[in-house]
């Protein structure tokens, strides 16, 4: 099949053959390959840009630079989210490569996006990224005065089966001084994360 072709394979309505395409759209990849999925990361077209977002994270680390060069610089809100959702699909797609530094402090960076839907989108990429990023959610949760945020940050802390994340959402949860809606947010997290942890032991 040709790089057309798979290409607009990526818009088919079968998840099945969408998925065939963004394996082998990863495989046979050229020079041209990153930049052109980047370029349909503003496309109307929700399935064509969700497929191109889940494309660049089979691909890995070689999109990272991409990603994060867009993330930071580019006006358009769709793309900026579309490109953090690309790096968490990097950090899901390959868990036992280390996360690019580079990644991380753009992903910090996009916390103080003024779009709700990049900064919760960041909050979860760092969430998937996981323990490499629990400094970055804990510091994140002590200093945003954004309520959205902190409750984006607190549910993506919840997703780290770490000692300091149980440790962080328990202080939240018993913190009278902070915003109800983010202690509550803390207080399930904390539930969630313990179950998470007991079904570790078990298993």
């Amino acid at each position: 099949m040709t790089a057309k072709a798979l290409f607009e394979q990526l818009k088919h309505p079968n998840h099945n053959l969408r998925s065939r395409a963004m394996r082998e759209i990863a495989d046979t990849r050229d020079e041209n390959t990153i930049p052109h999925l980047m370029g349909l990361l503003e496309e109307e077209d929700m399935t064509y840009r969700r497929s191109a977002v889940k494309t660049l994270g089979v691909i890995g680390l070689d999109a990272v630079p991409s990603l994060v060069d867009e993330l930071k610089n580019s006006e358009n809100a769709t793309i900026r989210a579309s490109c953090t959702k690309a790096l968490a699909q990097v950090a899901v797609n390959h868990p036992d490569d280390p996360f690019p530094e580079l990644g991380l402090q753009a992903l910090k960076t996009a916390l103080g996006d003024l779009n709700p839907v990049v900064h919760i989108a960041s909050a979860m990429a760092l969430g998937a990224v996981g323990s490499a990023a629990l400094d970055i959610l804990v510091e994140a949760v002590q200093t945003t005065e954004n309520v959205a945020v902190a409750v984006a940050v607190v549910n993506a802390i919840g997703s780290i089966p770490e000692e300091k994340a149980t440790k962080t959402l328990t202080e939240l949860a018993n913190d009278e001084s902070i915003d109800s809606y983010v202690r509550e947010s803390a207080n399930s997290a904390l539930s969630r994360l313990q179950l998470m942890q007991q079904n570790s032991v078990r298993e």
